[in-house]
């Protein structure tokens, strides 16, 4: 099934704001842009993994997900089908527009849009990072984590741990602050996030991106100032997955986590739930209170 997050696309009217924050600011290296004048950003060999598609406003264009074999898509098609989702087979003139081999679409039941891929295109050795950096931690763990929020956490776990496999990391729950869950596909600690939000909507939260060097996450928090870019949360680490971290707000609404040094699950891995989300730090920038959580949507009544 499911084995990592393969690229990420979003629709924003701040497209060309992603060419300096993606280069300069992440480290990422700008490719070739999408037919529809899209920016792509590469954080690795893949042809990219950051797609920002030109729109009037911020919407998720898709999240993607990649399986190891090409028959498992087969399989996502009749998980969702049984769970009265509907998939549809992605045209081969869809697959080229994201560099893949072939990819399944469907929405889930909270509006969230989703690719299921098989065969994502890579060019050894071609990565060049924005910025002086040690690059970032993809391979077999994919691109990195995002968090979604929905009213129905337990409806949520029930749908991606038991219709697309994903497997339960651990929970963190603070009574009237916090309901989240997390859940891993490969040694990553958790590809996927959930957590609890209002009646009425979904939001995506964040991406998190993890680098290889403790130096690149202070970098880039140095760099906070001087691009201008608006702190969501302090540097902190996390009591589930460990990982050293700060959050900060995109040009598209939702934030990114840039962090480092995340434990890794194996076989073996027994999940657990904890009382606060982080061991110090990971403090809400006053500012980002008066912003929204991520791009938000409204679900159908």
């Amino acid at each position: 099934m499911i084995k990592s997050l393969a690229y990420l696309g979003v629709n924003s009217p701040r497209t060309q704001d992603w060419r300096r924050f993606g280069t300069q600011f992440l480290g990422a290296e700008l490719a070739e842009d999408g037919a529809d004048g899209s920016v792509r950003l590469r954080v690795d060999d893949a042809a990219w993994r950051l797609q920002i598609h030109p729109a009037e406003t911020d919407s998720v264009a898709y999240f993607g997900w990649a399986v190891d074999h090409e028959e498992d898509l087969d399989v996502v098609v009749r998980k969702l089908e049984a769970a009265g989702v509907r998939a549809v087979r992605g045209s081969d003139e869809l697959a080229e527009q994201r560099n893949v081999n072939r990819l399944v679409t469907f929405t889930d039941p909270w509006g969230f849009p989703h690719e299921i891929t098989w065969g994502q295109h890579f060019y050894p050795a071609t990565f060049r990072p924005g910025r002086a950096s040690s690059g970032f931690v993809t391979g077999s763990q994919g691109l990195g984590h995002v968090l979604l929020m929905m009213p129905d956490i337990e409806a949520g776990h029930a749908f991606f741990s038991g219709v697309l496999d994903f497997q339960l990391s651990d929970k963190i729950i603070v009574p009237g602050q916090l309901n989240a869950r997390f859940y891993h596909v490969n040694a990553r600690h958790h590809t996927l996030a959930l957590g609890q939000c209002p009646p009425g909507v979904g939001v995506f939260n964040h991406l998190m991106l993890q680098v290889k060097s403790i130096d690149d996450v202070g970098t880039a928090y140095d760099m906070l100032d001087e691009m201008d870019v608006p702190l969501t949360l302090s540097l902190g680490r996390h009591t589930n997955d460990k990982t050293f971290s700060f959050y900060c707000a995109t040009p598209s609404q939702f934030n990114i986590e840039i962090g480092y040094d995340g434990v890794e699950v194996g076989g073996d891995w027994v999940p657990y739930t904890y009382g606060t989300p982080a061991i110090w730090g990971h403090k809400l920038d006053p500012e980002a209170k008066n912003r929204p959580p991520g791009i938000v949507h409204q679900l159908a009544q």
